[in-house]
């Protein structure tokens, strides 16, 4: 007798027992979500997020005890006039708000230093600088306390219009506008899904069942998460990634499992008790589910490898809820499946005592449109396989133009009031768009030469006029005495320079004054100084750093995903072939998705409609994150399709019949989990954040291809050309053909030994007539 699989004795298990499997479901849920409010979350600090130059410099500030803070900018303007073009300024109401200001300013704890005021160049604006205490990564807790006093300021001063803007302020209101998407994204999503399900099952009770287990398993998840971020610390994007990938699979799993399980009530008839069909679905779908979730989670394992704190909270966030939603699936799944089936039989059983018609369960096949979709695979593989094939490398090749971008200010939406203000900042002080920080390490017995290199460092700058000017009252900061803003340790041995720019943070500009900053200017001035050490930060040091990184990081973290999707597929179905097919349709898959990624987001022709700024390129962290998640997700489809193909196979249906039984069973289950998963993708392109948008688009268009492009017309065709080579070198299927023949021989040898009776006579039958 064959060995039953962990998958089949757990659902067994569970489906004998279903009251102890849901009560422990809940316990285990409960559990997760109260251990994780117990621990409480680790937020990443802002040494977590250096990398290259940029984070070596802000190590260094920080060890020298001058760390870089953020700076809120209050805005002085009269209350006449446009936004555009404020009035004249009345200096002696401007001058008594800004030692209001300056007062309360001074007087909160959150607040390091407060500067003097600075005008713009025609004088109708005054910019009181506010430092921060703390850093950059957490200011943000810190600004409320400001907005508040600025907010009061400007209620005593009713005739001056006063704001407040900075790095904080951006930040806080990003934050805040990221959880209002969120809930936004969740009243869109659940009722799609509940309609979509409702379509599939046609039952309020079948619907539940999915959405309950999703729901359940991203709370479990996020108590989960907030255990694993004292190992891994937590950069707030990893609770927005389990709501996202939750839902998804979530529902995904539940439904591969509850189409298994119909499919054997229909086939059963009655004759089976709802225990026996969950066994049954569980050696099937349960297994297909299980080598899903597990290539999902190895391929989320080439993220860690980038060596990055955002990835590492988006592969864990990922790891864990597709391993929830895993294990939910193939134990709680079958109790509540087994519930449900025994109430329909008590309700059967009492229809039968009172003579009435009971209604059978009967699975429905496939309409035209899908008929439809999959004639031309099914006539005419070679010729659907490689237009297919042509339509999807035109889709990619965009792709190879993609410039990759790191986010700043100027893309985040202008729904924020601190967006607002840092617009008219901008537009009175517009040196103020980049600052480029130097900071500069050395003995103590050489500060006096350091700070002269340092002063000839900004003289150069402001010769180059990719660089602010200083001085003229343009509106910038100098130092004390009229000279370069430098700051010094207390020990001597450290100092910093602020350079400004007048360019946006993603501009081509902005990105060659660093160049110019790190490549000549630095080595020129500060370089030439004997055991000195040197480096640059800012916004745009940070991104062009941190871009630098990841292509450095790219080729090993790919090279592992590839790896990976093929020892799994070829795991999963014993194929080496199979497994080569795989990496080749998920390239295909990914590299057609980025393809209408570049279309859409590097130019500026969508901005207007889907509400974002172009940043001539792709977010940096998009391109890598969807790589290994779109590799992980395709599986879904992979592994439930090519799984049904190779069960008739292996029980002795010809190849050709085997791919097109096994396509056409899967349509309505991979329709409707596409439809969920584009649903919830979807959703994600009407929110403000670039990167979500950028991610919500690429992940809905990728699943969209994968599942009515892929696995209908390519998949299908490539496997009717290789037949039963697509196998190989598996010898199951060979085996279960030579079964299937010896039987087949072994029948017509009894036919031939079976004796043929002799026709009648014809006087017998006219015997008979006569009788």
């Amino acid at each position: 007798m064959r060995k039953r699989s962990v998958t089949v004795r757990v659902a067994r298990w569970s489906a004998l027992h279903p009251g102890r499997a849901v009560i422990g479901w809940l316990v285990f849920v409960v559990l997760c979500l109260g251990g994780g409010i117990a621990a409480g979350m680790n937020s990443a600090t802002a040494e977590d997020f250096r990398v290259g130059e940029a984070g070596r410099a802000e190590a260094l500030a920080a060890e020298g005890g001058i760390p870089l803070r953020s700076t809120e900018h209050v805005l002085i303007r009269d209350a006449s006039g446009s936004i555009g073009k404020p009035g004249p300024l009345d200096r002696a109401a401007a001058d008594a708000a800004v030692e209001d200001i300056t007062a309360r300013m001074k007087s909160l704890p959150e607040v390091a230093a407060v500067k003097a005021p600075v005008a713009s160049a025609d004088g109708r604006v005054l910019r009181v600088p506010v430092e921060l205490t703390g850093t950059e990564q957490d200011d943000q807790e810190r600004v409320p306390p400001l907005q508040e006093q600025t907010a009061e300021a400007a209620k005593a001063h009713p005739g001056l219009v006063i704001e407040e803007t900075g790095d904080a302020s951006v930040s806080k209101g990003v934050d805040d506008q990221r959880d209002e998407d969120l809930k936004f994204s969740e009243a869109i999503t659940l009722p799609i899904t509940l309609i979509t399900l409702a379509v599939v099952f046609g039952s309020v009770v079948m619907v539940g069942v999915p959405l309950l287990l999703a729901v359940t398993s991203i709370m479990a998840t996020m108590g989960l998460a907030m255990v694993a971020s004292h190992l891994l610390p937590d950069t707030g994007v990893g609770m927005s990634m389990i709501l996202l990938i939750g839902m998804a699979v979530g529902v995904d799993y539940t439904l591969f499992y509850l189409k298994r399980e119909r499919e054997e009530r229909a086939r059963a008839g009655g004759r089976l008790t709802s225990e026996a069909l969950v066994e049954a679905a569980a050696a099937t779908a349960g297994r297909a589910i299980v080598v899903s979730g597990l290539a999902v989670i190895v391929s989320t394992t080439a993220l860690y490898l980038a060596r990055d704190v955002i990835f590492d909270s988006l592969a864990t966030g990922t790891i864990l809820v597709v391993a929830v939603a895993m294990v939910s699936s193939v134990t709680v799944l079958p109790a509540l499946l087994v519930k449900l089936g025994r109430r329909a039989e008590r309700r059967t059983a009492k229809r039968v005592a009172r003579g009435k018609p009971v209604r059978t369960y009967g699975e429905k096949k496939p309409g035209r449109a899908w008929n439809l979709l999959l004639a031309p695979a099914r006539k005419r593989p070679a010729l659907t396989l490689g237009l297919s094939v042509l339509v999807l490398l035109g889709l990619a090749l965009p792709a190879l133009d993609m410039n990759l971008k790191n986010p700043a200010r100027d893309s985040f939406s202008r729904d924020i009031p601190a967006m607002r203000g840092y617009d008219r900042l901008l537009e009175a002080f517009p040196e103020q768009r980049v600052r480029h920080v130097v900071v500069v390490r050395a003995e103590a017995s050489r500060a006096g030469d350091v700070r002269e290199a340092l002063g000839a460092l900004e003289r150069r700058a402001q010769s180059d006029p990719l660089f602010a000017r200083a001085g003229g009252g343009d509106g910038t900061e100098k130092g004390s005495s009229g000279g370069p803003l430098l700051r010094s340790s207390e020990d001597r041995r450290t100092t910093t320079l602020e350079l400004n720019v007048p360019h946006p943070t993603y501009s081509k500009k902005a990105e060659d004054s660093l160049d110019h900053l790190r490549a000549t200017h630095l080595p020129a001035t500060v370089g030439k100084l004997p055991g000195v050490e040197t480096a640059v930060t800012g916004e745009v040091p940070r991104g062009v750093d941190y871009v630098g990184h990841q292509n450095d990081k790219l080729p090993l973290v790919l090279g592992f995903l590839l790896l990976m999707t093929f020892v799994m597929t070829v795991f999963a179905f014993r194929s080496v072939v199979l497994g080569l097919l795989g990496v080749v349709l998920n390239l295909l898959s990914v590299g057609s998705a980025l393809g209408v990624l570049v279309l859409v987001f590097q130019g500026d022709w969508a901005e207007e409609l889907l509400s974002f700024v172009s940043l001539g390129g792709i977010s940096s962290r998009v391109p890598l994150f969807l790589f290994v998640i779109l590799f992980g997700l395709s599986m879904d489809y992979q592994v439930f399709v090519v799984s049904r193909i190779r069960e008739a196979a292996l029980n002795g249906v010809p190849t050709r019949k085997a791919v097109i039984d096994g396509i056409t069973s899967s349509a309505k289950v991979v329709t409707s989990a596409a439809i969920v998963m584009v649903t919830v993708f979807a959703s994600f392109v009407m929110l403000h954040i670039l990167e979500m948008k950028q991610m919500g688009l690429v992940l809905a268009v990728a699943v969209l291809l994968d599942a009515f492009v892929i696995r209908v017309m390519i998949l299908p065709a490539a496997l009717l050309l290789l037949g039963r080579a697509a196998w190989w070198p598996s010898r199951a299927i060979r085996r279960a053909e030579a079964r299937v023949a010896e039987a087949r021989t072994a029948e017509e040898r009894m036919a031939e030994a079976r004796p043929v009776p002799l026709p009648a006579r014809p006087e017998g039958r006219r015997i008979a007539q006569g009788r």
